[in-house]
């Protein structure tokens, strides 16, 4: 599908600061819309339904499985997360730029789907920080954290796969080199060409 807007998907294992990091880019960037995705986990500490994600039951998100409401959908950690293409491929036929945060495994499938999707993969600075970022979080218990640690392992391994990586170790940079991609990307010719047909068609440019 090719839109006049950019659409950008961030994956992370878990304590990367992902969330961190587009949450700051969203408020220096009025330009860029977040996609709230659904996942059948439970909300943790101050999330709110509709602003980090759309809490459903495991039903309700089978159901909109069936009616085929996801471009893409995994289960992580146990819980099951998708995004939904309600509202996702209007924004971006209106030229409006838009971010995704998904895991590695939803990320491919966008890019399947989106050719010109602009993929980051978030890395710690190693995997002793990753696990201290986990603790300090302080909400999950040491079976999780194992767990989510495990699974970083195979997270981590498929950043090959991604357009940009970013190592989160000081979060200024990373949220500088962030914002570095997002207008690197709003420059290139083919995105220039989506976004400003007119000019183009104007300078007889294909």
């Amino acid at each position: 599908m090719d839109t006049p807007g950019n659409l950008f998907v961030v994956a992370a294992p878990s304590g990367a600061g992902k969330s961190s990091l587009v949450k700051a880019l969203l408020e220096l960037d009025s330009h860029l819309a977040v996609s709230v995705s659904h996942t059948t986990r439970p909300p943790r500490g101050q999330e709110q339904h509709g602003r980090e994600y759309w809490f459903v039951s495991p039903d309700e998100f089978a159901g909109m499985v069936a009616r085929g409401e996801f471009f893409e959908w995994a289960e992580v950690h146990g819980n099951r997360y998708g995004t939904s293409r309600v509202g996702i491929e209007a924004r971006l036929m209106a030229g409006e730029d838009v971010v995704l945060e998904i895991d590695w495994q939803g990320a491919l499938q966008i890019k399947q789907l989106f050719a010109h999707a602009v993929l980051v993969f978030i890395l710690p600075p190693s995997w002793e920080e990753l696990e201290q970022r986990l603790r300090r979080r302080g909400e999950d218990g040491v079976d999780v954290i194992a767990t989510r640690l495990a699974n970083a392992r195979n997270e981590v391994a498929q950043a090959r796969h991604f357009d940009y990586v970013i190592i989160n170790g000081l979060f200024e940079t990373a949220l500088f080199d962030l914002k570095t991609v997002v207008h690197s990307q709003r420059l290139k010719y083919a995105a220039q060409r989506r976004a400003k047909s007119t000019v183009f068609s104007a300078l007889h440019l294909d």
